[in-house]
C-alpha cells in the first residue's frame, strides 16, 4: 500500500515514514501544501496523511481542492490543532479521520489500516482467497493453515491483489501502488514477483489476463 505524507516537520515526517516502511508501506513525503497537492493529483495513493499547518498552501485547502476535483483517496488529518471546531471543519471538508499531535504510532497505524480497509470495501483485517488467508494487522499469510514466508515486495503485491478481488489489475497499477515515485516503472520486476508468489502459494491463484494484467479470485478460465 502506498501512502503520501504531507508534513512540514521534517523529523516527524521521517519518523512516520520509518514506522510505515517497517510495516511494509511505500511512503512518499511532501514538505509543503503545493508539492503535496501536486503529488496527490498525479500519483495514485491508497491513503494520505495530511497536516493542516503547511507552508505555501494549507492542508485544508489541499483537501478541499482534492475533493472538488473528485479525488476520493482516504485522508487522515494529522495536526496539532486539537479543538473540536478544527476537527469538524476538516471532516466536513472531506477528511476521513483525524489524529491530533502528539500521537502514538500504533494508533496511527491502526487508523490507516482501517481507512484502507474501508476504502476497498473490507470491514475486517482478514482477507481470504481460496485457501490463502492474510491478516493485514499482523502481516501474516497462511495457506491451508500453514504460514507462508513472503518478502516485503511479495507481501505488498499479494495484499494489493487481495484488496481488489476479481479486479484485473494492470502491471502499471501494481507498480504504482507497491513502489515509490522514483521506481523505474518499465522494469519487468512485477512479472518476477507474480511468479514468486505463484511458486510459494498456488500456480492457479493469480491469473494472467493477457494484455490486461493480473487477477486474483477471478474466473477459472485464462492462463
Amino acid at each position: 500500500m502506498r501512502v503520501l505524507i504531507v508534513e512540514d516537520n521534517t523529523e516527524l515526517a521521517k519518523q512516520v515514514k520509518c514506522t510505515l516502511a517497517h510495516e511494509r508501506y511505500v511512503v512518499d513525503i511532501a514538505e509543503d501544501g503545493e508539492e503535496g497537492l501536486y503529488l496527490a493529483e498525479t500519483e495514485p495513493y491508497d491513503t494520505i496523511i495530511l497536516d493542516l499547518g503547511l507552508p505555501k498552501l494549507d492542508g485544508l485547502s489541499v483537501l478541499q481542492r482534492l475533493r472538488a476535483a473528485g479525488n476520493e483517496v482516504p485522508v487522515l488529518i494529522l495536526t496539532s490543532r486539537d479543538t473540536w471546531r478544527e476537527k469538524v471543519t476538516g471532516l466536513r471538508a472531506g477528511a476521513d479521520d483525524y489524529l491530533a499531535k502528539p500521537f502514538e504510532f500504533e494508533e496511527l497505524l491502526a487508523r490507516l489500516e482501517a481507512l484502507i480497509r474501508r476504502s476497498s470495501g473490507h470491514a475486517s483485517p482478514i482477507l481470504t482467497c481460496c485457501e490463502v488467508v492474510m491478516d493485514t494487522s499482523s502481516a501474516r499469510v497462511t495457506m491451508h493453515g500453514n504460514p507462508v514466508d513472503l518478502t516485503a515486495l511479495e507481501y505488498r503485491t499479494l495484499e494489493y491483489l487481495m484488496q481488489h478481488p476479481d479486479k484485473v489489475v494492470s502491471k502499471t497499477e501494481l507498480t504504482e501502488h507497491i513502489y515509490d515515485q522514483d521506481f523505474d516503472r518499465d522494469s519487468n520486476v512485477i512479472e518476477v514477483l507474480i511468479n514468486r508468489l505463484r511458486g510459494k502459494l498456488d500456480t492457479s491463484l493469480i491469473k494472467t489476463r493477457r494484455g490486461l494484467g493480473y487477477q486474483i479470485g477471478g474466473l477459472e478460465s485464462g492462463a
